[in-house]
């Protein structure tokens, strides 16, 4: 097995479309390197991600934010503004793998393994992260709701990478959380994961909400008949035991060694209902935070 090091998108492109070569491009290595030495994988050539200028840096400006790819989990929970405006993709992202993990885990390597359970894509999904992909063909962008397929599958084409991922600055109002369930306290796969982004007026009335879950269905899926439950009304309990007996409805797990198919399908519920009401405080506070301001 070889490996190289690009210092650019071209150069990286380059060596993954080389003809009769199997590449495979690494942002983090966290998943990779497991499957290599079990086996799973045995690539001809490593294409390093870390080196290339734009998959690496957090970018906050005034119409957004953009994370590169290759970015670490650890950077991620450094960044400040970030976590003020998406405090629920940064606690997705915080909870791949351990402190050492973190320092190598990326949201680029997340999303493209492909797990069912990957922790940081419900949360992606429900704050409406759209990613930049670049390859042969050319530049694209896709919302990260349509990236995974299936186990181990996505929808990337021949020679394709992920560059970046693009958060919109929040509105007013606007409010975000990750849940998760796991057998162990740390450093498991999640049995259930639950991310749920709001935007409510002043008055309180939800004006916009996604979900998402994740361990549920063959890939993490965005759950739009719960969402519907909050939309254009107060959130009150009654709204909040719909969500949480829509996305129960809507999920389709299996039966595994973390959780039977009954428990998983009662807990996607109730994880979508403490993450809606996580993230409707999230959206109370910055309301009164306002209102202090002005």
């Amino acid at each position: 097995m070889e490996y190289a090091s690009p210092r650019s998108l071209d150069e990286a492109i380059g060596l993954l479309s080389q003809a009769g070569v199997d590449a495979r491009p690494m942002a983090g290595g966290t998943d990779l390197l497991v499957q290599l030495r079990t086996g799973a994988r045995r690539p001809e050539l490593l294409v390093d991600l870390k080196q290339i200028p734009g998959l690496c840096g957090i970018d906050c400006g005034s119409q957004g934010f953009r994370i590169g790819a290759a970015v670490s989990g650890a950077e991620i929970g450094e960044c400040l503004p970030l976590r003020e405006a998406w405090p629920g993709v940064v606690e997705a992202a915080e909870l791949i793998g351990s402190t050492q993990i973190q320092g190598r885990a990326s949201l680029g390597g997340n999303l493209c393994n492909a797990s069912p359970a990957a922790d940081s894509v419900p949360a992606l999904i429900a704050a409406g992260a759209v990613c930049t992909l670049i390859g042969p063909a050319g530049r694209r962008e896709v919302p990260v709701d349509d990236i995974v397929r299936g186990p181990g599958e996505t929808a990337l084409g021949e020679a394709e990478i992920i560059v970046d991922f693009r958060l919109p600055r929040p509105q007013d109002g606007t409010g975000d959380a990750y849940q998760r369930m796991i057998p162990r306290t740390e450093m498991d796969i999640a049995i259930v994961g639950a991310g749920v982004s709001v935007r409510v007026a002043e008055s309180g009335e939800c004006l916009a909400c996604r979900v998402a879950l994740g361990a549920v269905a063959a890939r993490p899926i965005r759950v739009d008949e719960a969402a519907a439950a909050l939309m254009g009304r107060r959130p009150d309990s009654e709204a909040l035991e719909e969500l949480a007996a829509r996305a129960s409805a809507a999920a389709d797990p299996i039966d595994d060694k973390r959780g039977t198919r009954a428990y998983r399908t009662r807990v996607a519920g109730v994880l979508a209902r403490r993450a809606a009401e996580e993230a409707l405080r999230r959206a109370g506070d910055r309301w009164a935070a306002r209102s202090q301001s002005s």
